[in-house]
């Protein structure tokens, strides 16, 4: 299992440095398939974020006002931030990434994402794990 952190790391954290660098055209996603409170979110997200999202998409249920959300795989964090976003202030986002590299975008563009939306404190956070091992990135069973 090692080894396929020690890749994973190594694809995300070093070798990409944008979503044109991706090897693969297996995760595109179309934006007009979203609902327009997303597609505004996603423009209000920061450029470097957005510039690094290597996801598959991002599918929002709605009425998630003032939720608590887990975002396994978080990378950049440009799902966070759009969930920041629709969650307002009330609620909280926490993101889980094995990829330092991604974490540390994520990270330095908390206070830029806080203050755009006009909140008075962050409602997202960034923590270096594994998805395997949640317990080890500090989540608490059934939180």
């Amino acid at each position: 299992m090692e080894d396929v952190h020690e890749s994973v790391q190594d694809y995300y954290g070093k070798r990409l440095q944008g979503s044109d660098d991706l090897q693969t055209n297996a995760c595109t996603t179309f934006g007009s398939a979203m609902p327009a409170y997303i597609r505004q979110a996603i423009g209000e997200c920061h450029d470097e974020v957005v510039s690094k999202y290597y996801g598959c998409g991002l599918v929002v249920p709605e009425a998630l006002r003032g939720a608590d959300v887990l975002d396994l795989g978080s990378g950049a964090g440009r799902d966070c931030f759009v969930l920041s976003k629709v969650v307002g202030e009330q609620g909280r986002v926490v993101g889980v990434d094995m990829t330092e590299e991604q974490l540390v975008v994520a990270r330095r563009n908390i206070d830029y994402h806080t203050q755009k939306f006009g909140y008075s404190k962050a409602n997202v956070e960034f923590r270096f794990g594994y998805i395997e091992k949640l317990g080890e990135a500090g989540l608490e069973d059934d939180s």
